[in-house]
């Protein structure tokens, strides 16, 4: 593989990426230049509640993602159409009856959430306004996730980069108008959101029927309600359902624990993680790319394909890991300083921005594991890696690491990484070992992942 067919999608989606990770930096800018800690504390607990909830619901377009591109990635016919636009009508029907029900049992939700990430008074009082204002996005949210799984699988990165800089621009503008034009405090940051994301779903539905113009094909009733198929989907969207919200678990603990040692620490580390999304969403940029490439690969049995896109993104997302630990290394307290202008804040982020600058390198293989795990719907090795890496890691060392406060807290965020990465390279030796990803059947040949 050249590197420019990496680019093609791995580009789109850096670009789309970072403007999502871009987004949360304006955010916490805006809210963080209001003057008092707890804004900023509520936004860091409010955004960590959507993170529970829409990580949580990443098997949406993850599994999107890997069933679309590997049939894709057979012999292009009417059928393979067919199923095409069954996999994107099951899963937009599966978004929509989540989101009714988050909708429905919003209340307990949030009590729920609340309750599992203390804070204090007044960053619990903001979170919740955040949450109840936010929480009206979701069918858009979940809706969109969909979209970009499946154009992702269809070797259409462009069109998710077009939604997702619309839904982010529309977005920062929104905030400032809201926030400072009308005074909504984390109100005008929720409805921006709101505002700019169904927008953004109205626009992806568009590109959705311009794209299946070009791929002709037929919605088949009985082929989305087919039992075994939904119950294959099912199955794998489990595996991602636990492994995700194994994800959310540790970086909410981490908040938790911030929130313990107060309304400072816990905007320090809000700051920091907003870091540490702008890095991830960099790197997921890769692994997007290798998800479509290798659910191609594995759909059209080339074991050359394969090998050549894992080469190729491990070759560029080492280079970007680097490339940001640079960032944060030189220009890293400046970008502290654009994000709030309290004091006390920015003396305390300071002190923990060197395990930011470690953490691309050190989360980098994680992120190119996932992507190839993904593409290649090996949904359970993904399931086990991360309930390893988090009850059976994370847990003691944060357990074993608490005596040294914030930094220890980090500490044990840093080696979670590491434990994912190696426990997810050591699956994939296993399956190479036997019967390797390629030769595995694919979800169109009617076997089951797992």
């Amino acid at each position: 593989m050249n590197h420019s067919t990496m680019w093609r999608l791995a580009g789109p989606m850096i670009v789309s990426n970072i403007s999502i990770a871009v987004l949360g930096l304006v955010d916490t800018a805006v809210v963080g230049h209001l003057g008092e800690a707890y804004y900023l504390g509520g936004i860091a607990i409010g955004a960590v509640i959507f993170d529970f909830i829409y990580w949580g619901m990443g098997f949406l377009r993850m599994s999107t993602t890997g069933l679309t591109a590997q049939i894709h990635g057979q012999a292009n016919n009417q059928d393979d159409n067919n199923a095409c636009r069954t996999i994107l009508a099951q899963s937009l029907i599966t978004a929509f009856l989540i989101a009714m029900i988050l909708l429905i049992f919003q209340k307990q939700i949030a009590d729920l959430a609340l309750w599992i990430i203390e804070g204090s008074a007044e960053a619990a009082f903001y979170a919740r306004t955040y949450f109840e204002w936010s929480i009206w996005g979701a069918p858009a949210v979940l809706s969109l996730l969909v979209m970009t799984g499946w154009f992702l699988g269809m070797q259409n990165a462009k069109a998710t980069l077009i939604f997702a800089v619309t839904v982010n621009i529309i977005n920062v503008i929104l905030d400032f108008v809201f926030v400072f034009g009308f005074d909504m405090d984390v109100r005008g940051v929720a409805l921006a959101s709101v505002i700019a994301l169904y927008i953004g779903m109205l626009l992806a539905v568009f590109l959705v029927f311009r794209e299946l113009r070009t791929n002709q094909g037929e919605w088949r009733i009985s082929d989305i309600l087919h039992i075994q198929g939904l119950k294959e989907i099912l199955a794998l969207n489990q595996d991602i359902f636990i492994r995700t919200i194994c994800l959310i678990f540790v970086f909410a603990f981490f908040i938790r624990q911030g929130a313990k040692q107060g309304d400072v620490i816990l905007a320090a580390n809000a700051i920091l993680l907003n870091f540490q999304a702008l890095m991830a969403l960099g790197l997921d940029g890769f692994a997007n790319a290798t998800e479509a490439l290798v659910g191609k690969a594995v759909g059209s049995k080339n074991k050359k394909a394969f090998v050549d896109s894992v080469k190729t993104a491990t070759f560029w997302s080492f280079i970007v890991a680097i490339s940001f630990a640079l960032i944060y290394a030189v220009a890293g307290k400046s970008m502290i300083n654009l994000l709030t202008d309290i004091l006390s804040i920015r003396t305390e982020a300071y002190q923990y921005l060197p395990w930011m600058i470690l953490s691309p390198i050190v989360a980098v293989w994680c992120f190119l594991l996932d992507g190839i795990f993904i593409g290649a719907t090996r949904a359970k090795e993904m399931r086990n890696s991360m309930l390893i890496s988090t009850l059976l890691v994370f847990l003691p060392a944060w357990y074993l690491l608490q005596g040294y406060g914030n930094h220890g807290l980090w500490l044990a965020f840093i080696v979670f990484f590491v434990a994912r990465g190696l426990t997810l390279a050591y699956a994939s030796f296993q399956i190479e070992r036997e019967d390797g990803f390629v030769l595995i059947k694919s979800f169109s040949q009617g076997k089951s992942f797992n």
